[in-house]
Order: structure tokens, then sequence, then C-alpha cells
């Protein structure tokens, strides 16, 4: 397994951040939906958590990009049209800055509505602003909007991975999971 990024696939760390990722975005988007239905006490208990999850999305997206910069990208496909090319930068740049906008406008929120963010009880981090119930309602529609932003991001994302791999058969969808190879030249 191959620790760095190749010009032709993803390193073993850039794959682990972006599936770790994938994987605690889906839970972020559980727990919200759980949390709608439950008691005021036990709705608390589940924010709690998704704040946390929050927090570790933010902390593993600051990781991955400072990875990604030392690292090269995989080059593009060439069979790639250069509005696709075009495409596809400005989605994964649009997705990196949802992964920053969410957890601090919901971390932001919270301050605003005077609850506060801990990172599953370990630690609590500070108000980044007073409490005030304007920018509290303000924030709490923005952060619901990035949030089907991102919804549709990621699925975008996920089916242009899929027709790569299904319709195109090229080498972009196994070049970021593990334990594959790709045709695309030596993985060294």
């Amino acid at each position: 397994m191959i620790i760095r990024n190749t010009p032709h696939r993803w390193g073993a760390v850039a794959q682990l951040l972006h599936w770790t990722i994938v994987v605690l975005i889906i839970v972020q988007f559980t727990l919200a939906a759980l949390a709608d239905d439950l008691p005021p006490l036990k709705k608390l208990g589940m924010l709690a958590r998704h704040k946390s999850v929050g927090l570790t999305i933010l902390a593993l997206a600051i990781l991955r990009l400072a990875w990604r910069s030392l690292n090269p990208r995989p080059a593009l496909p060439e069979t790639l049209k250069p509005y696709q090319r075009v495409l596809a930068r400005w989605t994964h740049a649009l997705m990196y800055v949802l992964l920053f906008a969410m957890p601090l406008s919901g971390w932001t929120m919270s301050s605003a509505r005077g609850f506060p963010v801990s990172w599953f009880g370990f630690f609590q981090l500070p108000d980044l602003v007073p409490k005030n119930r304007a920018l509290y309602e303000a924030l709490l529609t923005t952060h619901g909007t990035l949030a089907v932003v991102l919804a549709v991001l990621v699925t975008l994302h996920a089916a242009a991975a899929l027709t790569h791999h299904f319709r195109l058969k090229d080498d972009v969808l196994r070049r970021m999971l593990p334990f594959t190879t790709t045709t695309q030249g030596p993985e060294r």
C-alpha cells in the first residue's frame, strides 16, 4: 500500500481521510435527522454528538487539505473534456469550502444560541460570537441550506465516480478505493 499520492492514484493517507470524512458526513445527516423527532433532553444529547462529529470533520478537512497541498493530485483522465475538468475542480473546491463552512456555521450557531460546543465532552470550545437570537436564526437557516448544498454535491460526486467506473470504464473511482489496482500506470 502506497502512503503518498502518485500521478495515477491517491495514496493511503488521502484515501483514509476521504473515506473517513464520507462516513462521518453520513453520520452527521443521520444524527441531525434522528434529533428532529426526539424529546428536548435527548435531542440536546444527540445534537452534542452532532457537534462533536462536525468538529472531527473540520479537523480531518484541515488535515486533508494540508496533506493534499504536500502531495500532487493524480491527473484527471485524458478523455475528459475541458468543461468536465473545470466542473471536477470546482466541485472539489466547493466541497472543501463546505467541509469548513458546515462545522463553523454550526459552531457559530450554537454560540449565538448560548449552547456550549464540546468535543465528545473532553473539552469545551470557546464561543465564536456572543449570544444573539437573530444571528442564531440566520445561522440556523444558513446551516440547513449548506447541508442541502453539501448533500447535492456529494450525490453528484458519487454519481460522477460511478459514471466513470461503469460507463466510461476508467480508473477515477478505483484509484480512490483501497486495496485495488489501476490500469493507468505504475503505482510507485
